[in-house]
């Protein structure tokens, strides 16, 4: 069974670090406007196995460093963590909810009503493109 809870920002850090940024240092998954979002993890038991960051800006949400741990990815974690966080903006408000998906992950997304903007850029090697869906 998968439970979420708003979690502390510290709390994201190692599995954003280990699923995202294994080459980077665990003080470097601190973001600055860490202490500004929502967080939430998703665990299993005792063991927290997803996160994500959501920002608001007015009815506009932004998810960000959305990380499921290897070992248990293809388990519904990742669907039941989105829909979560949807409906939680949802609840606040929301008119938009968006994300700088990897293009590796769009598939995903789309799959809960997701669209590219056709806004595409390369960060650090990684290609994202910005999908949004309008509530």
């Amino acid at each position: 069974m998968i439970i979420i809870e708003q979690i502390r920002p510290e709390l994201t850090w190692r599995l954003r670090q280990g699923v995202m940024y294994p080459h980077k240092k665990l003080y470097e998954m601190e973001m600055e406007e860490d202490n500004l979002g929502y967080h939430f993890g998703a665990f299993m038991g005792d063991n927290l196995v997803g996160v994500v960051s959501l920002f608001q800006n007015g009815t506009n949400f932004q998810f960000r460093k959305f990380a499921v741990d290897a070992s248990v990815q293809n388990m519904g974690i990742g669907k039941t963590l989105l829909k979560y966080i949807m409906d939680f903006a949802i609840a606040e408000g929301a008119k938009r909810i968006w994300c700088n998906s990897r293009v590796t992950a769009m598939g995903f997304y789309s799959r809960y009503g997701f669209v590219q903007t056709g806004t595409r850029y390369t960060q650090n090697d990684i290609n994202y493109e910005v999908m949004e869906k309008i509530i």
